[in-house]
């Protein structure tokens, strides 16, 4: 197993969420998993004004997907399982232009407690993470340097599970995601039987593509289980609530890779990276135990 270490702020900024991998590491994610080799991705260092595309540090952002690519494109070859911990979100960018890249496209289970597909032009802050998924399907214009490796992921290969923002959407006049892919929102995923329901639409993907990947939002959670997040929201699901669902998913088998993303430690002073560590390092054991 790979620990892809990707110390990435879609800010700019070097703190916030960049920290997060360090953290997990430091609380004794890679002790919990014997044989884990850690490998740090490349992150340029970033000019955090917006470019051309809406969307701020553009050329940290592209050297950044491109080196996750190249790190998980190097675990599959070695027969190792790639988990990429964040940072942000467009870390996940990383997987799908890899499995693109091997002439196939992957499926995205994405467990996120936002919908992350803005128009950059929209977003408030040009943060990548207010966008990656409309950068991976084609509905967002890459910044120049990115270009090259998108789109890499198919309206009809996405299942979202969680978001809680289309309040926020509406009032800005962003056009949601939902009815143009598969997704289930964060209210009816917390409610009785939605984990049930959210395994269903991630079988039902995964039967129909080969491959395919998790991507979990910790924002996901609710502010109560988890704090030390930079965006939090009402609702969401509780820590026993993402560990079935994460268990469930992963069980469905086949799962390429696994990105966790989204932890600030300097919002909580690190309290919670032990519990995000022991959280890691069971999903990445199920990830290696259910992949074939």
């Amino acid at each position: 197993m790979d620990l892809i270490a990707v110390p990435f702020n879609s800010s700019g900024a070097a703190d916030g969420v960049a920290l997060a991998p360090a953290a997990l590491l430091d609380a004794g994610l890679a002790a919990a998993l014997p044989g884990a080799r850690v490998v740090e991705a490349d992150v340029p260092a970033a000019d955090p004004s917006r470019g051309p595309s809406g969307l701020a540090a553009e050329e940290s952002l592209a050297g950044m997907v491109a080196s996750v690519s190249e790190r998980v494109l190097a675990a599959w070859s070695a027969d190792r399982m790639p988990v990429v911990l964040g940072g942000d979100c467009p870390v996940l960018l990383g997987g799908l232009v890899a499995a693109e890249s091997r002439g196939y496209g992957a499926g995205l289970v994405f467990v996120d407690g936002h919908e992350d597909a803005w128009d950059p032009h929209r977003s408030t802050t040009g943060e990548a993470a207010d966008s990656e998924i409309a950068l991976a399907l084609g509905w967002a214009t890459p910044p120049a340097a990115l270009a090259p490796m998108l789109p890499c992921l198919r309206a009809a290969d996405l299942v979202q599970l969680g978001p809680r923002d289309a309040g926020e959407l509406a009032e800005a006049g962003q056009p949601g995601i939902a009815g143009r892919v598969e997704a289930l929102d964060g209210r009816r995923l917390a409610a009785p039987g939605g984990l049930t329901v959210a395994y269903d639409l991630a079988a039902a993907l995964v039967a129909q593509t080969r491959h395919w990947w998790l991507h979990v939002d910790l924002d996901v959670l609710s502010t109560e289980a988890l704090p030390a997040v930079d965006y939090p929201q009402p609702g969401g699901l509780s820590w026993s609530q993402l560990e079935t669902l994460t268990e469930d998913l992963l069980e469905i088998g086949g799962c390429g890779g696994l990105s966790v993303c989204i932890y600030n430690p300097t919002l909580d002073g690190g309290a919670a990276a032990g519990q995000i560590a022991g959280f890691v390092a069971d999903a990445a054991r199920l990830l290696e135990r259910h992949a074939g």
